[in-house]
């Protein structure tokens, strides 16, 4: 009897990826905990250093510069020296540059360009955790579980950023903004080291993986990933990924989709502090909505990409599934902000804000469905597209709204939802790269 158990024993299922897809949703919401709590003490950081709306919207779009600038680099580093160590290294760099804003002395006369290059290095270190991610999702997730595995991971956007304003109003009312930021850090530091105690880079280097498990993954890939023992760093299919014809479509539509998901998470608390007149614990509660709305249909999306790819397959799961969303998202940009009532225009953006964000899992899952071994460098080209577009809202959002009014800054969003939706139909998943030689 000892002997069958012990040689029953390898079999054993595991589900250690499902765990660490779990952490990376954790890691996903600190991470926008400490990319938006700017926007949630920016009305005292303002009063404090003498910064209005337009100048608030440069400390605002440069984190977004840094992010953009540093995909690239991120992914080919998340590519050769795995999601582990690369998104350790970029939790780490983004808490320090969080204590730093924490620590801009009173009164200081170059305040603006300080936080501006504080942003910029935020930014750098942030810009590692989706590459990393979904260079783990292409190491460890079988193709039937990446949409609901993205999802999930995804969902952490709406989750930190949900949580955010209660919890940092309250730190800022209680203690003053600077303690939210410290906050902010510590939190990151803590779920950092469980990351880094718990990651391996490919599962056939984690203990705890059984046969098991290791065979349901290595039959899921569309691909086998070089095992820890080769030699080799992986090849990048530079040629091959620059040629891709659907790669632009991707880059513009998701820099549509960055332009509109920013408006939410730099914009939203202050539209409706100054433009709906709530006041400072009313605008927290319903700057919720939206991240909730973005939790809950990530993983709504990610389900439904899953389900609609084993049916319909891959263009019907990825393409057809976002290219819907996006349309619905421009119906409730422009119904939500022309409505009166303040209440129901918060509900109505939300709407939008979750309606956006069932197309999210679609993006980083066809990364994975056309790059393979690549996509930590294909997904973060495409992420740059993203940033870019937030960035320019960031800016450019409190230019509209001051000479043209919230309902055209809200329309324009609409119209570039549309566009995203367009650019999903010239996408072909089913089509990936070739596997290059090593």
């Amino acid at each position: 009897m000892r002997l069958e158990a012990d040689s029953a024993f390898p079999e054993t299922r595991t589900h250690v990826r499902y765990f660490l897809a779990f952490w990376l949703f954790i890691l996903s919401g600190v991470a926008f905990l400490d990319r938006t709590n700017i926007s949630i003490t920016g009305l005292q950081i303002s009063k404090e250093y003498g910064i209005g709306n337009q100048e608030l919207g440069w400390i605002f779009s440069a984190f977004l510069i840094g992010y953009a600038a540093f995909q690239v680099p991120a992914g080919w580093l998340a590519a050769h020296f795995g999601p582990r160590r690369v998104l350790t290294f970029g939790v780490l760099s983004w808490c320090a540059a969080t204590v730093l804003t924490a620590l801009l002395p009173v009164g200081i006369s170059q305040a603006i360009l300080l936080l501006v290059s504080i942003r910029v290095v935020l930014g750098a270190g942030e810009s590692v955790i989706y590459p990393a991610a979904n260079q783990f999702v292409a190491r460890w997730v079988p193709l039937r579980e990446r949409g609901i595995t993205n999802g999930l991971i995804l969902a952490g956007v709406g989750a930190g950023s949900g949580l955010t304003p209660p919890i940092l109003t309250w730190l800022v009312v209680s203690y003053g903004w600077r303690v939210a930021f410290w906050f902010s850090s510590v939190v990151g530091i803590a779920v950092c080291a469980v990351w880094w105690q718990t990651a391996r880079d490919t599962p056939e280097e984690h203990p705890a993986v059984s046969k098991l498990e290791l065979r349901e993954i290595h039959e899921g890939l569309s691909y086998l990933p070089s095992t820890p023992s080769e030699s080799s760093t992986p090849v990048i299919s530079w040629r091959a990924i620059l040629h891709r014809k659907d790669l632009p479509a991707l880059i513009a539509g998701y820099f549509s989709f960055g332009y509109i998901a920013w408006i939410f998470f730099s914009w939203f608390f202050l539209y409706m502090a100054q433009v709906r007149q709530f006041d400072l614990k009313a605008s927290a509660y319903y700057s919720m909505l939206p991240f909730l709305s973005m939790t809950v249909c990530c993983l709504a999306g990610g389900v439904l990409s899953d389900k609609l790819t084993e049916r319909y397959g891959l263009r019907v799961g990825r393409c057809w599934l976002a290219a819907v969303a996006l349309v619905l998202t421009a119906l409730f940009l422009l119904f939500g902000s022309q409505v009166h009532n303040s209440s129901l225009a918060a509900v109505t953006l939300a709407g939008g804000a979750g309606a956006l964000y069932l197309s999210q899992s679609s993006y980083w899952s066809v990364s994975v469905d056309i790059a393979g071994p690549s996509t930590g460098v294909f997904s973060s080209i495409i992420n740059m597209g993203g940033q870019i577009g937030g960035a320019v809202t960031a800016s450019l959002t409190p230019w509209i709204a001051q000479r043209y009014g919230w309902t055209t800054s809200f329309a324009i969003a609409a119209v570039l939802a549309i566009f995203s939706a367009l650019c999903w139909l010239t996408v072909r998943p089913e089509s990936p790269i070739p596997v290059p030689a090593e």
